[in-house]
This record gives C-alpha cells, sequence and structure tokens, in this order.
C-alpha cells in the first residue's frame, strides 16, 4: 500500500478539519493533501471503469493519483457550499469544481464527497458530481 511519505495530522473530525483538508486540496499539493489521509485509505473518485467509479486504495497509490491528476488539470479549483460533520467519523462536503484539463475539456460541476475518517484521518473519500449534458 506504500507508507506515507509526508508527516500525517491526525485529529477529531469537525468543520475546522473539513475546511482545512479543502483548503489542501486547492493547493493542488498532494503532499498537503495527503498529510491528512490514512495509511490505508481507499478513495473513489466520480470518473472511472467501475460502478464506483475507481477504486484507489492505499496512500501511496492515492499520492499519485491526485499528483497525475493535478498535471492533466493544473487549475482545478474547489468552492465549498457546505459541509456536515454526520458522527464521529463520518462526514459529507457539498461543493463546485472548476478546471480546464490538458485536452481542453472545462470543469464546472457541483459534487460532494462522502468521508469516512479512522484514527482522525481520511479513511475512505467517495466523490460524486453531476455531469452536465446539453
Amino acid at each position: 500500500m506504500g507508507a506515507p511519505s509526508v508527516p500525517l495530522k491526525p485529529r477529531p473530525l469537525s468543520i475546522a478539519l473539513l475546511d482545512e483538508i479543502h483548503d489542501a486540496f486547492n493547493t493542488r499539493d498532494a503532499d498537503q493533501i495527503m498529510a491528512y489521509f490514512h495509511p490505508e485509505t481507499t478513495f473513489y473518485p466520480a470518473l472511472g471503469p467501475e460502478p464506483v467509479g475507481r477504486t484507489v486504495s492505499g496512500w501511496a497509490a492515492v499520492h499519485k493519483f491526485l499528483a497525475d491528476r493535478f498535471k492533466v488539470i493544473p487549475d482545478m479549483h474547489w468552492k465549498t457550499i457546505d459541509r456536515y460533520v454526520c458522527d464521529s467519523n463520518r462526514a459529507v462536503t457539498v461543493w463546485m469544481v472548476t478546471g480546464k484539463s490538458a485536452d481542453g475539456t472545462l470543469l464546472n460541476y457541483k459534487g460532494c464527497d462522502l468521508w469516512e475518517f479512522k484514527d482522525g484521518l481520511v479513511y475512505n473519500k467517495d466523490t460524486f458530481w453531476k455531469i452536465v449534458q446539453k
């Protein structure tokens, strides 16, 4: 699964923690983002070949996935619409994501993440977004 290569930042789930993670994503720096992720994390991006989108398991694999994504969409940006802490280890964030990929595809989607935390770190991140069809 690959051991974390950056210091981790575990803490109790809160709105402030969700805001920190959101801010880390907007840096598009995989090291900053992954400081909040559990070594055994799983990320389910919205797009992919599986019914769940795609399954990316393990800290190193998620790190690589994010680093590669930001090479393709270097201006990817999330604007928080709302966020909810459901209990001590589950949360939901709602956002708009924008950006332009290397192939010219424009992103302008509303989406949400379902978060599960373990030991104060992101254990599962499941992303959903609306697809605009004209």
